[in-house]
């Protein structure tokens, strides 16, 4: 998971923008992040670590420009070294920088194929760099004569090229020296891309294209609605915006946006994440009611911070008091998405204290957004234990998981994810909770959908159901994926 961003304006330049907007899209990744602008040539700086110690004042001043993109990153695959960080671009033709968030699923094949066919090299494992070169290539080698093509033109029969070579998730964000911005989206709408426009005094609108509206106050944007699934769309220099759908799939965005990766106050395809996240709870508090009629615990606290709001209806429900019975320290990042097992298990005691007075001699219900390793949820129940409660039962807002992703998110193998091949009860074990119970997917799905118009057609479920929607996942991808995976992190070691 990665976060994205991109501005062009009218009238000032964009790098001060594009840096409080990673500021608001740091959640969405921690590795690396990187600006590039141009102003008659491209400027850029990358670097390794948050937002805030890799750009200062100096490097600032450099990226100047009033067209830019801006990337937060969180690998799935590739390495950890500033060279894998984003945006990336090629001189030819024209010179074009892009950057997006998501993942290829026939990642490898296309390597191979750019190198041989299209002659143009691969300088990193990252994928965008994949889609720029067939972006770029397409551009130049056109199918047909351009004479009588505008360049949007031009560009669609690009973006087109790019959906019917490239499987998966991605959602792209690019700049074209001297003509403008490009934004398109995978054919299934798989991971979030929101719009943004912003009203000038001389009448002029400066856009904004993102992973999430998270900034869009602050900077003074309107939501606009979302790029949509298989659609591309222009913004020239003037500010003339050209949009296009060029291929219609199935709606299917990623479920695991509103269980866990964006943030609350975020609006994604139409929907609230915080309104979805309270129904979530709810929904877990009426199961919890069927299955669990007779035991009532005596606090609901959930596990920080992702998993507050969930845990806040599902007391409500209840009837049972909320509390915050777990203090976290918030200069510490979010665990799930740190590279390696032990760096993550390390850092739970680190970021997580327990709240004596709110946890001894008590039955202690946690609410968590999901478990997908288990070893931050097995080592809260441990420390809840330590601090005297009485009973601890264990409930999360999303259902088990149990396949990996080759979407965007950091699943890659099944033998780390705990529900792969265990029962509830033999995680229940694992966990050491007296009760664990799971949300169940029509619960999910009802939860996220019941509200907005969001036209969802149904949610991208393949963590939880197995079920691949560019339907080219088979048991021996799930394989290929996992050994590159379990490679790159030998490597790092």
């Amino acid at each position: 998971m990665c976060g994205v961003v991109g501005i062009i304006s009218t009238q000032k330049p964009v790098a001060g923008e594009l840096y409080e907007s990673l500021i608001h899209l740091q959640h969405r990744g921690q590795d690396a992040a990187g600006m590039m602008t141009y102003n008659k040539r491209f400027h850029e700086k990358k670097g390794t670590g948050y937002i805030r110690d890799i750009f200062d004042e100096q490097n600032m001043a450099r990226l100047q420009g009033k067209v830019g993109i801006g990337h937060t990153r969180y690998p799935t695959v590739g390495g950890f070294s500033v060279e894998e960080a984003q945006p990336v671009m090629t001189h030819v033709p024209h010179g074009i920088a892009m950057a997006h968030n998501g993942n290829l699923v026939n990642y490898n094949d296309l390597v191979n194929e750019v190198n041989e066919q299209d002659h143009r090299l691969i300088n990193s494992s990252v994928d965008i760099e994949v889609i720029l070169h067939i972006f770029a290539h397409a551009l130049d080698h056109p199918k047909t004569d351009i004479k009588n093509l505008s360049f949007f033109d031009q560009i669609c029969q690009a973006v087109d090229t790019v959906f019917h070579r490239a499987s998966g998730a991605y959602s792209v964000i690019g700049t074209i020296m001297n003509k403008g911005m490009v934004v398109f989206r995978d054919p299934h709408g798989i991971r979030p891309l929101v719009k943004g426009v912003r009203q000038n005094n001389d009448g002029t609108t400066d856009h904004i294209f993102a992973s999430e509206t998270t900034m869009f106050y602050a900077l003074g944007f309107e939501l606009d609605g979302n790029v949509a699934p298989g659609e591309v769309i222009y913004i020239e220099e003037n500010g003339t915006v050209h949009s296009r759908t060029l291929k219609n799939e199935q709606f299917t965005p990623c479920i695991f946006e509103y269980v866990y990766f964006a943030r609350p106050d975020s609006i994604q395809n139409e929907i609230s994440v915080y309104r979805s996240r309270l129904r979530m709870g709810q929904n877990l508090a009426k199961r919890w009611k069927e299955q669990y009629p007779d035991i009532t615990p005596d606090i609901v606290i959930p596990a920080p911070s992702t998993a507050n709001t969930a845990a806040l209806s599902f007391a409500n429900e209840l009837g049972v008091r909320f509390s915050e019975g777990l203090y976290k320290n918030p200069f510490i990042g979010r665990t799930f998405i740190m590279p390696g097992q032990e760096i993550r298990k390390k850092s739970v005691r680190y970021k997580l204290v327990p709240q004596e007075f709110e946890i001894r001699d008590k039955k202690v219900l946690i609410v968590d957004d999901s478990i997908v390793r288990g070893n931050t949820s097995k080592e809260i129940v441990r420390m809840v234990r330590e601090f005297g409660a009485t009973k601890v039962f264990f409930v999360s807002a999303c259902p088990p998981v149990k396949f990996p992703c080759f979407y965007g998110v950091d699943m890659p193998t099944r033998g780390e994810l705990v529900a792969a091949h265990r029962s509830v009860s033999e995680i229940e074990e694992y966990m050491g909770v007296d009760i664990l119970m799971y949300q169940k997917i029509d619960d999910l799905v009802e939860a996220v959908t019941r509200k907005g118009e969001h036209n969802i057609d149904r949610p991208c479920m393949a963590c939880l159901n197995g079920q691949y929607i560019t339907g080219d996942v088979d048991e021996h991808t799930m394989e290929r994926m996992e050994r590159q995976r379990n490679h790159e992190r030998s490597k790092q070691k």
